[in-house]
């Protein structure tokens, strides 16, 4: 067996059902789940439908690239929504579909890292934990920069040795922030990508949150976006990771893309052909139609909008909390350890949260995730809102 998997960890829900493991809740009969970040809106019938009409494409093999079409359409988004120069997206070098953002975060990791030199792959903290576990079976050091309040959930970028930027292959950014909602301004991509051409790495950016944010007229700025501004139309060193899953609550689709530099596609391309990892022509068709649509994602971030004043009206300052600029979590403080709160609320309301400290690693003698709880407010308006009641009862208990 790969020595390389006894280094992974046990992720966050398998954590998360331990912790729970054994309770019998005393409170309403109704579970409600804010844990995992699955939307629950309904997947646009545009979506669906198109899906249906297109099932006669399962007697085909599709190919890895992906259709035209399909490229077209992400290729056409991006340069709309980031506002890229026309032409500067060739759909034919710079995108390539992927099935869903988790197996290609992961899968990139072990296409663009050389192991024989002490790579270190750069991660947020709390994190994504696919980021880590795609660098340990890469075969790389793991470094978690820290994002905390003190920084506003940003990474803390000027706290890595330059030793660190030195050995470092891969970047993983993830704006907005999971979990934190935090978003990284251009200024900052662009001191990253100045950072990458110093010391020769890659950024990957997940930005599978891009499309629910809070306020209409600031959408978050994505690494395109920022290589466009400093005259990078070649995207050197930049990969881009974009998903339907919650941008068109479509998380069963398992569709997204990679976009950026062409020579790194160009061999990650090659990986995914060995791979075994095309995306299924129906599903291709389908998931061109959700990129040319934006009416649904526009009514997606108002119910959203809608279920975050709601909660926090509810909450009414009960616990240390803000409404992050994009994302669907909250991250409030706890009152006492994260993983005791959430056992208790639990325990005593029948809704599951995550712990904060599930999410991160201590590194630098503290973790930045403890004494935190993610809540993802997926479940529709009534059960979020009947959720933070519990939440506010619960808290009040304790204080």
């Amino acid at each position: 067996m790969n020595p390389d998997l006894d280094r992974l960890q046990p992720y966050p829900f398998e954590k998360l059902s331990a912790l729970k493991s054994g309770i019998v809740p005393a409170g309403p009969p109704e579970h409600i789940g804010l844990y995992i970040g699955e939307p629950k809106h309904p997947t646009p019938a545009v979506v669906t439908e198109t899906l249906l009409e297109h099932l006669h494409g399962l007697a085909s093999y599709p190919t890895t690239k992906g259709a035209a079409a399909l490229r077209v359409a992400i290729a056409q988004w991006l340069m709309r929504r980031f506002g890229l120069p026309g032409g500067s997206i060739d759909p034919e070098r710079h995108v390539l579909p992927v099935n869903g953002t988790r197996e290609a975060l992961f899968a990139f990791a072990q296409a663009v890292v050389d192991r024989r030199d002490g790579p270190a792959v750069l991660m947020p903290n709390p994190f994504y934990q696919i980021y880590e576990g795609a660098a340990l079976l890469a075969g790389a050091e793991p470094w978690f920069v820290p994002c905390t309040a003190a920084t506003g959930w940003a990474p803390d970028f000027a706290s890595v040795p330059d030793a660190v930027w030195r050995r470092c292959q891969l970047l993983y950014l993830c704006s907005p922030g999971n979990p934190t909602g935090a978003v990284l301004d251009l200024a900052t991509l662009e001191r990253l990508i100045t950072l990458a051409d110093r010391h020769d790495f890659i950024i990957a950016a997940d930005e599978c949150y891009s499309e629910i944010y809070a306020d209409e007229s600031a959408p978050p700025p994505g690494l395109l976006e920022a290589a466009a501004r400093l005259g990078r139309t070649d995207w050197r060193r930049c990969v881009a990771f974009h998903s339907l899953s919650k941008r068109s609550n479509a998380p069963g689709l398992r569709s997204g893309f990679v976009a950026g530099d062409p020579e790194v596609l160009e061999r990650f391309l090659l990986y995914r052909t060995y791979h075994g990892c095309a995306m299924p022509l129906p599903v291709q068709a389908a998931s061109a139609r959700a990129w040319s649509d934006e009416a649904h994602v526009v009514a997606n971030r108002a119910a959203y909008r809608e279920k975050f004043a709601a909660v926090l009206d509810t909450l009414g300052g009960c616990l240390a909390v803000e409404r992050p600029a994009a994302s669907f979590y909250l991250w409030p403080r706890t009152p006492v350890d994260d993983a005791e709160f959430a056992r208790g609320l639990y325990a005593r309301e029948n809704v599951t949260v995550l712990p904060g400290s599930f999410l991160s690693r201590a590194a630098g003698g503290a973790n930045p995730g403890a004494g935190h709880v993610r809540i993802a407010l997926v479940a529709p308006l009534d059960e979020c809102v009947e959720a933070a009641r519990r939440i506010r009862r619960h808290t009040e208990s304790l204080i």
